[in-house]
């Protein structure tokens, strides 16, 4: 297997999606960044689904898994500034009716597309700037405007998290295009970011949300920035086999799977990079333990520990701090913790965390990132 980054790649990378977004004005702050977006396939796509598991989610996801399972779709309209969660049957109403006003602006049957936000919660969704948004970015769409897709669903982001790249399967080459936000409210268990992926492979749903699956159990499970799940997570995954190269055969499939898991482990670095406040960003590698699932049991305590996050931000990480977060996964464990190698290295902006318990052969990673008084302010000044 072999996969190519492609330069200044994105969303719409892969033949046969375009994308557009305009500023709405959603949170009324005059920033003129764009805060609503469109990404589109030119022909219906296979599309795979995974989203947040709080409970208290919002109306977009509600919508979104019932839409979802239809199987096929045609794309996706994402609005930034206000999340439309705690929004009760008015929010159904409103993810509702801007689905059905961009149906209509695309020409589109009912139920082609879903809806995404991000942003404040506790807001009702203004409904009538997203529909005017929409009629705006329609003569907008290009493979162009990828770039400006991936700005407008920022929201306390730094950097916009893009990119795309090419796998070469035995039918010949295939583009991924992926775009994602998230900076904090991440922690583990599809309480994750945002994340849309768009491929140009012909594939199937329900191999293709095995793949997803797997490839977030491996990337957005293994990252936290702060504990906390969001309500509206959502990693969405649209496959238009405008290629005309299938993903069937045993090699193929393990060849994509590989790909996927490559490349969301690549976001949620990016975004571990990116969380609100952080300076540094922390890698958990866990090894020699019963099985996986202890294993990343134990890389997650550490990633989540506020001592630890604390501690590795000013320089005053210690094995001590880091066993003593191990052992609060371990409780049941009959692991002798003075046989165990800790290892810890610092590379400026990057902080390595090795541990080997010398007692089986699960391992497992996790991805997190410093805390500091940035983050508190952020998030004390934010509106929810």
């Amino acid at each position: 297997m072999k996969i190519i980054k492609i330069k200044e790649g994105g969303i719409t990378s892969p033949a046969g999606f375009s994308a557009g977004a305009v500023y709405a004005g959603i949170k009324s702050r005059k920033s003129y960044k764009p805060d609503v977006a469109v990404l589109l396939s030119d022909r219906p796509a296979a599309c795979a689904a995974l989203f947040t598991t709080n409970r208290f989610c919002a109306a977009p996801v509600m919508l979104g898994r019932e839409i979802a399972a239809r199987g096929y779709l045609r794309g996706i309209v994402i609005n930034s500034g206000n999340a439309n969660a705690g929004t009760g049957e008015p929010g159904m109403a409103a993810a509702r009716a801007v689905k059905a006003h961009a149906e209509a602006v695309f020409g589109l049957e009912p139920d082609s597309l879903l809806v995404s936000s991000t942003g404040v919660i506790g807001e009702q969704l203004p409904v009538e700037k997203i529909k005017k948004a929409v009629e705006e970015i329609a003569p907008l769409m290009s493979r162009e405007m990828g770039s400006q897709a991936a700005w407008a669903i920022m929201t306390t982001d730094r950097k916009r998290k893009e990119g795309a790249w090419e796998l070469a399967l035995s039918g010949g080459t295939v583009r991924v295009g992926v775009m994602a936000k998230g900076s904090g409210m991440i922690h583990p268990n599809m309480a994750t970011t945002l994340c849309f992926i768009a491929t140009d492979a012909l594939m199937e749903p329900a191999p293709m949300k095995a793949m997803l699956k797997k490839a977030c159990d491996e990337s957005f499970h293994a990252l936290t920035v702060d504990g906390d799940t969001s309500t509206n997570d959502s990693l969405i995954m649209f496959a238009n086999g405008a290629s005309g190269v299938a993903v069937q055969s045993p090699e193929d499939m393990e060849a994509m799977e590989k790909m996927l898991e490559s490349i969301l482990a690549e976001i949620a670095k990016k975004i571990a990079a990116d969380g609100e406040g952080a300076q540094k960003t922390l890698t958990v590698a866990v090894k020699g333990l019963a099985d996986k699932q202890e294993a990343r049991r134990v890389a997650r305590s550490i990633c989540c520990s506020n001592s630890v996050k604390a501690a590795f931000g000013h320089g005053g990480l210690s094995r001590a701090l880091v066993l003593s977060a191990a052992g609060a996964a371990m409780a049941d464990s009959s692991v002798e913790f003075d046989t165990v190698e800790c290892e810890l290295t610092n590379d400026d902006e990057d902080v390595f965390v090795r541990l080997d318990f010398h007692a089986g052969s699960g391992e497992a990673k996790a991805y997190g990132c410093d805390l500091t008084g940035e983050y508190v302010r952020i998030n004390g000044d934010y509106r929810t």
